[in-house]
């Protein structure tokens, strides 16, 4: 099987957006810090891991994460509600990348861990992911939820 593409695309991301979700937010790099990956702080801008890929590469994954807000006003804070076939437009420095979401998933804290390598890897078919918390329980978030999207 001939391998896939480069995305004329491909570029660092500068928006997100998920209509069936009403979300078209703004994108910035961001870094590991102590080894986790911390989002923005405003709840209304995603981060991009500035380490791994770019949307739109061959392969490896862009991920994008965010907060959620358990009193609302996070970007992310419906995140598990969209559904395999949804679509999710990235807007790059070069254009434009249509993904339809493949899979969705919510794991507990303890889970994503251990299933990082696999849900995270730059190894993969060029993809995009997209991460944020779940589960309040009135002090922190038990789950992440996790969105696995390819290009269109």
């Amino acid at each position: 099987m001939p391998e896939p593409r480069r995305h004329q695309a491909a570029a660092p991301p500068r928006r997100v957006e998920v209509d069936a979700l009403g979300i078209d937010v703004e994108v910035i790099p961001i870094e590991l810090e102590a080894s986790t990956l911390v989002p923005p702080d405003d709840p209304q801008v995603l981060g991009w891991w500035a380490e791994g890929a770019v949307p739109g590469a061959r392969r490896g994954s862009a991920l994008v994460t965010g907060h959620t807000v358990h009193a609302g006003g996070g970007a992310l804070d419906h995140l598990e509600t969209l559904r395999q076939g949804q679509s999710v437009t990235v807007t790059t420095e070069a254009g434009s990348i249509a993904y339809r979401v493949s899979r969705v998933e919510v794991f507990v804290k303890s889970r994503i861990a251990a299933s990082a390598e696999r849900l995270f890897s730059q190894r993969v078919r060029g993809r995009l992911v997209l991460v944020t918390c779940e589960d309040w329980n009135g002090v922190s978030y038990e789950s992440n939820v996790v969105v696995i999207a390819h290009p269109v």
